[in-house]
């Protein structure tokens, strides 16, 4: 019998249906889910809107390639053209985050001439070659070397910025907030440093969304609380709500020419259907605001249970360090209070919640965080 290659750790848990922030096992038992994939759960599991929205296009046609007229492609811009704020940028679909990078790192080096690329230190952008190499986590490896092009800078540091990005630089690619590097959030000096150095240098600079975007932050774009404007926009995750899209948005300094980007899966019928009502339930919603809302809520109650050594995020996005390992932590918040949460590293708790999750739901996890971390000290 064929095997999947093993290369996933998998709890013992089969989920076999869900709603909203909750799902099922197969022994129908209820789980609150505060992870959502990865971010990917942006307005809840199987809203009806979204479900109906992809049940109504599976009757009419799932899938065709770019060489035909897809309307739903540019439905897809207009609508997150305005809710993004960047109705003058110009959308290019793939399928993934890493997708999407490399198609911005390519973008840039076509647009440049260059090749040089500076990331930052505990970045994560994704597991192709050219992803993997701007990526800074040891364990996470490509066997071919890309990083050779690759300079990483300190994250949070403007000097470092001011002085590492030079003239044959040829993009920057940054996390508004980096989600696997523990949550840390970019200060307003540094990313302001970053467009302040490309702008000097002609060097492309890439903001990777891909986690921290799609309204998590309670902003489309969670750089935009530094009021600064991107070169090229990454983003996917939250984008379809499960359903696989990524793409990047592209200023208008770039020119557009035929086989410049390519993709098999990006932009059929299917994914943007998913994308579109993500959107417009993201707007009818009102669930930047809630993200707002919310991801106060949560921090306000993580701060009322103590215990920790950090607390860092904005929106939805949480992250909470720990001055111990967090893996039983985590372990007893799944199995003994069937809640799902995340990792960052070894110490840190990280929420990644739909964006429409309430206060019925947070009070649950702050109960039982309340409760298990009693027992840890009792």
């Amino acid at each position: 019998m064929a095997s999947l290659f093993n290369v996933y750790p998998l709890y013992d848990i089969e989920p076999v249906r869900a709603q909203g922030s909750y799902l099922w096992d197969a022994n129908g038992t209820r789980y609150l889910d505060l992870y959502g994939g990865h971010a990917v759960i942006s307005v809840g599991h199987t809203h009806p809107r979204y479900v109906q929205a992809l049940t109504d296009q599976l009757h009419k046609i799932s899938f065709y390639s770019n060489s035909v007229q897809i309307p739903q492609q540019q439905e897809l811009a207009d609508k997150l053209g305005t809710l993004s704020g960047h109705p003058d940028y110009a959308l290019f679909l793939c399928s993934s985050g890493a997708e999407a990078n490399e198609n911005a790192l390519k973008l840039a080096s076509f647009h440049t001439g260059r090749t040089k690329v500076v990331a930052f230190t505990k970045s994560f952008h994704g597991r192709t070659a050219g992803a993997v190499a701007v990526t800074d986590n040891p364990s996470i490896v490509a066997p071919i070397n890309y990083k050779e092009h690759v300079t990483f800078l300190p994250y949070n540091d403007p000097e470092a910025a001011r002085t590492g990005i030079s003239p044959d630089t040829c993009a920057v690619i940054v996390e508004g907030i980096q989600g696997v590097g523990g949550i840390q959030v970019a200060t307003d000096d540094f990313l302001k440093a970053l467009r302040q150095r490309c702008d000097e240098t002609g060097a492309v600079l890439i903001l990777d969304g891909v986690q921290c975007g799609y309204g998590r932050s309670g902003k489309f774009f969670s750089h935009q609380f530094s009021g600064i404007e991107a070169d090229i926009i990454s983003m996917a995750k939250g984008m379809g709500n499960g359903f696989p899209i990524g793409g990047i948005l592209i200023s208008p300094k770039f020119k557009a020419s035929y086989g410049l980007l390519g993709t098999t899966f990006g932009g059929n019928h299917l994914a943007c259907t998913a994308g579109i009502a993500v959107l417009d339930i993201m707007r009818d919603e009102g669930l930047l605001e809630n993200a707002t809302r919310m991801g106060n809520y949560l921090m306000d109650g993580i701060r009322q249970v103590g215990g920790y050594k950090e607390l860092r995020g904005r929106g939805l996005m949480i992250g909470i360090e720990y001055d111990f390992p967090v893996d039983e932590l985590r372990k007893t918040l799944l199995f003994g209070h069937k809640q799902f949460t995340g990792v960052a590293g070894k110490s840190t708790i990280r929420l990644l919640p739909s964006l429409a999750i309430g206060t019925d739901e947070a009070d649950q996890f702050l109960e039982a965080l309340q409760r298990v971390l009693h027992l840890q000290h009792a």
